[in-house]
């Protein structure tokens, strides 16, 4: 199983869709609030320039948006 976490903030509506689309597809997931939690903006804004959400890290690679095609291929699953 992959490691998964999604970088989001309250707030998003995207984070919103991208969360309910993976529990749809059965996938567990580490949830990050941002707007929380400094230490974790930090981390995000330094693996990937920018301080946008979703941002969704599978097994250290980053999908930045709610791509669903990139993440369905990181994830081997079928939409």
């Amino acid at each position: 199983m992959p490691k998964v976490r999604v970088f989001t903030t309250i707030s998003c509506p995207y984070c919103f869709t991208l969360k309910e689309f993976l529990k749809e597809k059965g996938i567990e997931f580490e949830e990050i609030d941002v707007s929380k939690d400094e230490r974790a903006r930090e981390e995000l804004i330094k693996k990937t320039g920018k301080f946008v959400v979703p941002i969704i890290e599978i097994d250290g690679q980053i999908v930045i948006g709610f791509d669903k095609e990139k993440i369905c291929q990181l994830l081997n699953i079928k939409d």
